[in-house]
C-alpha cells in the first residue's frame, strides 16, 4: 500500500451479506443500505424521537426496585447509591441521585464509589458493612453487581435491602443471580425487554423514569419532572458514549437528545467540565465526549478517587465545581503521560516475548511498575497495534490485577471464564474485562488463555480491518450531501462514522501542516481530471508525504467531513487509508 504505517490492513465493506444497494440512490440512501437500513427502518433511524424509548417496566424487577426506593426515600430510610468508578458508573449514580432529590427532597440519599486501587471493581462486603453501620437501609448498585454473590448475601445478613442495577453479562440462569431484593438487568434470563444493550447509565435512567411516574401515579409526569428527565439524558449520553455501547435503538435516542443538553445543562458541574475542557465554544458531539470529556472523568477514578467526579455531577457548584473540573484536567494530563510510558514498555515486552507473532495470538503481560488505573487504556492501544486480545496486569508480588480488551469476534468474557480455575476473580463482557489472580498462577493462565485465542483466531485474522460503507464519486462530496451524512450522527459503536471508498487523482505534492508539521494535506480531484479539487487531510501522515506522488491515481477510504472556519464551510475528507488505484481491494 502507498501509505504503510507498519500495520497490515484489509479493506472490507460493511454491507450485510446479500444486501442490495441501489447505485442510483443518494449517498445517504446508499450508506444506510450498506448498514442494512432501508424503507421504514431507514426513516426511523434518521428521525429518532423520545417516543422511541421503551417502557421501563419491561425490565425485570425494575418496578419492584422503584417501589422500594421510593418508599424508603419517603420514610426517611437511608438510601445509598453505590456506583462504579468509570464514566458510566459516575453518570448512572448522578442520574439516580438527581431524580431521588426531585421526587423526595427530604430523603436521606447518599452516594458511594469504591476506590479503584484500594477496593477494586464492584460491590464489596466490607463497604456494605460500613454503609449499613452508617445507617443505610437500601443500597442501590448502578453499573455493577450482577455477579456480586457474596456481597449480596452479606447485605441480607445485615438486614439491608440490596437493589442491583447492571448491564454487564448476567449469569445463564436466574438461580445464579445474587440473592438481592431486586436485580434490575435488561438481559436477565427470560427478560421481555426489547433492547439489551443499555449501559449502566441507561439502566439507571430507566429506573429514574419509573420513579417519576410512580410519584405522579401516572405515565404523564409533572412538567418539572419531565424537564429533569430531559436534562438527565445529557448524563445518559455521556455514559453511553464512554461505555462504547451500540448507538442504535434507544441508545441512539438517549445520545442524540442528550448531546443537545450538555452545554446548557442545569447541572453546574457538567457545565464547569465543559468549560475546563475547552469546549465552551465548540459543538458537543460524540467525538468531543469520547476524546475530551470522558477521559477527564475517567482520569479521576484512574489517578485519584472517582468520588470527586460524582460530587461534580451531584452537589458541586460555584468555585467547588470549577475546582474539581480543573483537577480532572490535571489528572488527565498525568494519565496521558503514564499511559504513553506503559504503552511503549508493553509493546516492547510483547514483541520480545514473541506474543506478536502469528503462533501466539494473545498478549498477556505483567509488570510491577504499571499503574492499575491506566493499563486498561493501554490494552486498547495494543489491541489497535497488534490486532489480538490483550491482558495487562499490575504485578504486586503475590497477586496480579488488571484489565483485558478484545477484538471483534473473540468473546473475551467467555475465554477468561474458561480459564477461571487460575483466577481469584473476574468480570466484564465480550470486549472488555477485569481480572485478578495469584502471581503463581500467571504463567498457567497465560498459556491457557493463549490456547483459547489460538483456537478461536486464525493467523489471517491478525490484521487491521478498514470497513467502509460504499463507493462514491469524488464529485458527490458536495457540501449538501456531506451535511446530510452528518445527520446520521451520533457516531460510535454500532453506528460508526461514514466511510467511503473513492477514486481520485493527486493534483499536487502533499503539504505538511499543523503543530510540528505532523499532518498531511492532499489535493484531490476526479481521475478524469474534471470537477472540483478537494483538500483531504491525513492526520499524522506527514512523514509519508514523499510516498504520495502528484499526478498518480489512488483509491482511498475517507470520512466525509465539513470544515467550518471563520463562517465558511468547506468539504474536507479525512483520509483513513489509501492505495494505488491499480491495487486490488476487497
Amino acid at each position: 500500500m502507498t501509505i504503510d504505517r507498519g500495520v497490515r490492513m484489509v479493506w472490507q465493506t460493511r454491507t450485510p451479506s446479500g444486501a442490495a444497494i441501489d447505485a442510483g440512490g443518494s449517498l445517504v440512501e446508499r450508506v444506510l443500505a450498506a448498514r442494512g437500513l432501508t424503507g421504514a427502518e431507514a426513516q426511523a433511524f434518521c428521525t429518532p424521537a423520545l417516543a422511541g424509548l421503551h417502557d421501563p417496566s419491561l425490565i425485570p424487577d425494575l418496578d419492584r426496585a422503584a417501589e422500594r426506593i421510593l418508599a424508603a426515600a419517603r420514610a426517611g430510610e437511608g438510601v445509598v447509591i453505590y456506583g462504579d468508578y468509570d464514566v458510566d458508573g459516575i453518570t448512572a449514580t448522578a442520574i439516580l441521585f438527581h431524580m431521588l432529590r426531585a421526587v423526595a427532597p427530604d430523603a436521606d440519599v447518599r452516594t458511594y464509589v469504591p476506590h479503584r486501587l484500594e477496593e477494586g471493581y464492584g460491590l464489596n462486603a466490607e463497604a456494605i458493612e460500613r454503609l449499613v453501620a452508617d445507617g443505610a437501609r437500601v443500597i442501590v448498585s448502578v453499573d455493577c453487581g450482577i455477579t456480586a454473590i457474596a456481597p449480596a448475601a452479606r447485605a441480607k445478613e445485615l438486614g439491608a435491602d440490596l437493589i442491583i442495577t447492571d448491564h454487564h453479562n448476567p449469569p445463564a440462569s436466574d438461580a445464579d443471580l445474587p440473592d438481592a431484593f431486586a436485580v434490575v438487568h435488561p438481559r436477565r434470563p427470560g427478560s421481555p425487554y426489547p433492547f439489551g444493550d443499555l449501559c449502566g447509565a441507561g439502566v439507571a435512567y430507566k429506573l429514574a423514569w419509573r420513579l417519576a411516574t410512580l410519584v405522579c401515579d401516572s405515565d404523564r409526569v409533572t412538567p418539572k419532572l419531565r424537564t429533569l428527565l430531559v436534562e438527565l439524558l445529557a448524563l445518559g449520553a455521556l455514559g453511553s458514549i464512554a461505555d462504547v455501547v451500540p448507538l442504535v435503538d434507544e441508545n441512539r435516542v438517549i445520545t442524540r437528545f442528550g448531546l443537545e443538553r450538555i452545554k446548557g445543562s442545569q447541572i453546574e458541574g457538567l457545565r464547569a467540565l465543559v468549560e475546563a475542557s475547552g469546549l465552551a465554544d465548540d459543538k458537543i458531539d460524540a467525538m468531543a465526549v469520547g476524546f475530551r470529556l470522558a477521559p477527564r472523568l475517567n482520569a479521576c477514578g484512574r489517578m485519584g478517587h472517582a468520588a470527586e467526579a460524582v460530587e461534580l455531577f451531584t452537589t458541586a457548584s460555584g468555585a467547588r465545581a470549577r475546582e474539581i473540573a480543573d483537577r480532572l484536567c490535571v489528572l488527565n494530563d498525568e494519565r496521558r503521560a503514564t499511559e504513553r510510558r506503559i504503552a511503549d514498555q508493553a509493546m516492547k515486552m510483547a514483541e520480545d516475548a514473541g506474543m506478536t507473532a502469528d503462533d501466539r495470538r494473545a498478549i498477556v503481560l505483567a509488570h510491577p511498575d504499571w499503574h492499575p488505573g491506566v493499563i486498561g487504556i493501554v490494552c486498547s492501544r495494543l489491541v489497535e497495534r497488534f490486532h489480538r486480545p490483550v491482558i495487562l496486569l499490575a504485578d504486586k508480588g503475590d497477586r496480579v490485577t488488571g484489565s483485558a480488551r478484545s477484538v471483534p469476534g473473540f468473546n473475551l468474557h467467555a475465554a477468561i471464564a474458561a480459564c477461571e480455575s487460575y483466577l481469584s476473580s473476574f468480570g466484564g463482557h465480550d470486549m472488555a474485562a477485569g481480572l485478578a489472580a495469584d502471581r503463581g498462577n500467571l504463567d498457567a493462565f497465560t498459556e491457557a488463555f493463549t490456547e483459547r485465542a489460538n483456537d478461536a483466531i486464525a493467523p489471517e485474522d491478525l490484521v487491521g480491518r478498514v470497513s467502509y460503507d460504499c463507493d462514491a464519486e469524488l464529485g458527490e462530496l458536495s457540501l449538501r450531501s456531506v451535511e446530510a451524512l452528518e445527520g446520521l450522527a451520533p457516531f460510535g459503536q454500532g453506528n460508526p462514522s461514514v466511510r467511503l471508498r473513492v477514486r481520485a487523482r493527486v493534483t499536487a505534492p502533499g503539504e505538511p501542516f499543523g503543530k510540528m508539521g505532523a499532518h498531511l494535506s492532499l489535493r484531490l480531484r476526479d481521475c478524469s481530471g474534471t470537477g472540483p479539487i478537494l483538500r483531504a487531510i491525513g492526520w499524522r501522515w506527514a512523514e509519508h508525504a514523499s510516498r504520495v506522488v502528484a499526478g498518480t491515481d489512488i483509491e482511498a477510504i475517507v470520512v466525509p467531513k465539513v470544515s467550518r472556519w471563520n463562517g465558511r464551510a468547506n468539504v474536507e475528507p479525512e483520509l483513513v487509508d489509501l492505495a494505488p488505484a491499480r491495487a486490488a481491494t476487497v
